[in-house]
């Protein structure tokens, strides 16, 4: 009567402990990987953070990463929109000189990778995973850093940089929210915060910090 509950609920919690285990190394494994992509260097470059009924959010950074320009186009809407906005891709990337473009990879990116695509500009135009651009945009990090500008604007902003350098921009974000595994609210949450928070400690440690852009 009694031993067997017992011997129930042990081969119960022994069997959650290792499938705790095992889903936290894959969340270590795909947090490794993301966060070791390869950067792709000190380069201009324009992000689009897509979307149908808002439009597309569109900024412009220098090589360090640094806001030059924003604004919004509508290139899945009308002919007419779809035009302007192409105009004003080809302005921005002439002005700025654009060596590569980030689209990130939600709502309206096929759609929007095909639109620029299209204009056969010189610059190549590269998918950007924005899982945990949203919860950047509005973390206390993104406030100071941007404080005149709206989320979208940050959102767009981490895509980019996400493009340039990944592992400097990830590491401002809390790991669980990058989505990089499964069923992350019913592991053991200090097991899996832990192992994530070593697993950034160890890649920004293989790879080393340029003190001076640094965040």
């Amino acid at each position: 009567r009694l031993l067997v509950p017992s011997l129930e609920g042990e081969t119960l919690r022994a069997a959650k402990e290792r499938a705790d285990a095992e889903a936290i190394q894959v969340f270590v494994r795909n947090l490794r990987e993301l966060l070791l992509a390869s950067p792709m260097g000190q380069k201009r470059v324009l992000a689009v953070d897509p979307g149908f009924r808002t439009g597309c959010k569109v900024v412009v950074l220098d090589a360090q990463g640094n806001l030059k320009h924003y604004c919004a186009i509508f290139p899945t809407q009308s002919e007419r929109q779809k035009e302007q906005a192409a105009a004003t891709v080809r302005e921005l990337c002439q002005k700025f000189k654009i060596e590569a473009i980030a689209v990130g990879n939600g709502t309206a990116s096929r759609e929007t990778e095909a639109f620029l695509r299209e204009l056969q500009l010189d610059a190549p135009v590269v998918m950007v995973d924005e899982s945990g651009a949203s919860i950047y945009s509005a973390s206390e990090a993104a406030r100071d850093e941007f404080p005149d500008h709206d989320v979208t604007v940050r959102g767009s902003v981490s895509i980019g940089r996400r493009l340039q350098d990944p592992l400097a921009e990830l590491v401002k974000i809390d790991p669980k929210s990058i989505g990089v595994g499964q069923y992350q609210h019913d592991v053991d949450q200090a097991a899996l915060k832990k192992s994530l928070d070593d697993v950034v400690m160890s890649c920004v440690n293989a790879v080393g910090v340029e003190v001076n852009t640094a965040s």
